[in-house]
């Protein structure tokens, strides 16, 4: 009973002006987005495979809470035509808090721009471990400034 208490599911919607398919395609080829949000993202480098491809190894450098922490992530599924994909972390700082640490989103066409759906799922090593608020955040206002990227003239 005290296991389910551990694992948690964190999920927020950003209406956004980028189009859908630009959108998705900003995410699944991460390596502009340091230059949408640099204050936070400070680089996305592919370490196997392809970008966008399912089996792709990139690392994050980013800062959270105003400390540089690192995150390794597998490109676990990607449809281009539903624009989402899910990311697994499989190596980083934020392994120190979280025995699993999964990262969702899905751009839904909406009117002139789009719906970000967003999804954290996790499972904390302890009861002692918060859950990811700060990590919804970074991630929340980092695709926020990713769509202004994307839209500026």
């Amino acid at each position: 009973m005290a296991q389910s208490s551990l694992c948690g599911n964190l999920q927020v919607e950003i209406e956004t002006k980028a189009p859908a398919g630009k959108l998705h395609e900003a995410f699944c080829k991460a390596y502009d987005i340091p230059k949408a949000c640099p204050e936070k993202v400070k680089s996305v480098d592919l370490q196997e495979g392809e970008w966008g491809t399912v089996g792709s190894i990139t690392t994050w450098t980013y800062l959270i809470e105003g400390k540089p922490e690192i995150c390794k992530m597998m490109t676990e599924a990607v449809d281009y035509d539903n624009k989402s994909q899910t990311f697994k972390t499989i190596g980083g700082d934020i392994l120190k808090y979280y025995k699993s640490f999964k990262y969702s989103m899905k751009v839904i066409p909406k009117d002139e721009g789009s719906l970000l759906h967003i999804s954290l799922e996790y499972e904390k090593l302890n009861n002692e471990v918060p859950d990811p608020n700060s990590m919804l955040d970074l991630v929340t206002s980092s695709c926020k400034d990713v769509d202004t990227y994307l839209t500026r003239a």
